[in-house]
């Protein structure tokens, strides 16, 4: 395991670091903007700028990577992401957070994807799913660590902006000290939006609903956390507990789907997660931990979803085409994340912190019916053409993985990454 682990320990250290500064960004600005008197439906549009960013990092990132090379393209993000992070502290705006917000997002999908292609060439057939889940397990922990930083001091001193912002920073370090050879130049994936939704209905929509859900909850948890009466301490347990459940969500129902159809997974899980979306906005009594429940149980079968998802997918794809599969639903739950927030934001203005999750609940319902009524449409594949389930957080990676590469199937090396054009091709 050392062996495997050792080429790229350096990596693994500033994908830590990095993800520690994200994860207390992802907490810190909304409980900032709610001192600050932000709208409700501001604070939604700030966490949609964000994926808006992440998304066009996803199509435009390869194309910087490609002109100056991995390092200086390394360099420049995160030097981008540690000043905006600063900026938030100086000039408290609604439109300028918005726009700092996307700045940040797109600089993060361009790290996370140099980070990713640089971890899949240096990994081999025999390490590659080894240096991978040590890779997901790495940005659980940091986002986890990230999000509990916000004890450190007061959201509203700059101390905290100080602090995401020299993390960021010193993510740069491992990365410039590296002898590891830079990854081979990124290559292009087709996205073809038809034929994806031809191949698979469930897969499609259900990375788009999934978006919508998850997008909602990162942007405007913390702030349903605040108005449901929690300090800063538990807003920071409210968020990590359920990131953390989603991730246990991750084998038993990963495991489940490989034994029976999906579609009867996804849509029981769908039903789970609404019913204790429900039970978080309707249910809960005034003290905190009635909350704390039914935020894990949400999380132990929303967050799953997207992954579900993507492997329900592969059932019916040739694996000639799974990065492209891969990179069209991760672009279709960015859609989703960019529309989510602004939408239960809205409601939120409008009816209360409840509606978030009565939100998330329609939306798991919705999706439950469709995956269902697909059912009946479209009987399962067989056995042998079915893919293994490949567990992943319920904030996906940049770079899609092959999935026949990853469990040591083929050699693979760049990551394909889309570069299309959100004019001239929708991304799917």
């Amino acid at each position: 395991m050392l062996a495997a682990l050792a080429p790229v320990c350096a990596l693994l250290l500033s994908v830590a670091v990095l993800q520690m500064g994200n994860g207390l960004q992802g907490t810190l600005l909304p409980v900032r903007a709610s001192i600050e008197a932000f709208p409700t439906l501001a604070i939604g549009i700030l966490g949609s700028s964000y994926f808006l960013g992440f998304t066009g990092g996803c199509i435009l990132g390869p194309r910087a990577v490609r002109r100056v090379g991995h390092i200086r393209a390394f360099t420049a993000m995160v030097s981008i992401a540690s000043t905006t992070a600063l900026v938030h502290a100086l000039m408290p705006n609604p439109v300028v957070w918005w726009l700092l917000r996307a700045l940040t997002g797109f600089c993060f999908a361009a790290l996370y994807m140099i980070v990713e292609s640089w971890l899949n060439e240096r990994s081999t057939n025999g390490t590659r799913g080894l240096v991978f889940s040590v890779y997901y397990i790495i940005n659980l922990s940091a986002l986890t660590v990230g999000q509990m930083t916000i004890n450190f001091d007061h959201p509203g001193s700059f101390t905290l902006f100080s602090l995401a912002s020299i993390l960021v920073s010193v993510a740069l370090v491992p990365v410039a000290m590296s002898t590891a050879p830079a990854p081979a130049p990124l290559c292009e994936a087709r996205l073809r939006v038809r034929r994806l939704w031809q191949m698979s209905p469930v897969g499609f929509a259900g990375c788009f609903f999934v978006g919508l859900v998850n997008g909602s909850f990162w942007a405007l948890g913390p702030v349903f956390a605040q108005e449901r009466g929690m300090n800063i301490s538990g807003v920071a347990l409210f968020m990590s507990g359920t990131l953390i459940a989603g991730a246990l969500g991750q084998w038993p129902l990963g495991r489940a789907s490989d034994k029976m159809d999906r579609r009867k997974v996804i849509s029981g899980a769908c039903v789970a997660g609404a019913l204790a979306g429900l039970a978080a906005a309707f249910l809960t009594g005034p003290g905190q931990g009635g909350i704390f429940l039914t935020s894990f149980l949400f999380g132990a079968f929303a967050f799953p979803l997207y992954a579900l998802c993507v492997a329900h997918t592969n059932d019916f794809v040739a694996p000639q085409e799974y990065v492209e599969a891969a990179s069209g639903l991760l672009l279709v739950y960015g859609l989703g994340a960019v529309i989510g927030p602004t939408v239960a934001s809205g409601l939120m203005a409008e009816l209360g912190p409840h509606a978030l999750f009565a939100f998330t609940a329609f939306v798991h319902a919705t999706l439950a019916l469709f995956a269902l009524q697909r059912m009946w449409m479209r009987t399962r594949p067989p056995e042998k053409e079915r893919a293994e389930f490949s567990s992943m957080l319920a904030a996906p990676t940049v770079s899609p993985i092959d999935p026949a590469a990853a469990s040591g199937g083929r050699e693979q090396g760049s990551i394909p990454v889309s570069s299309a054009s959100p004019a001239s091709q929708q991304p799917a």
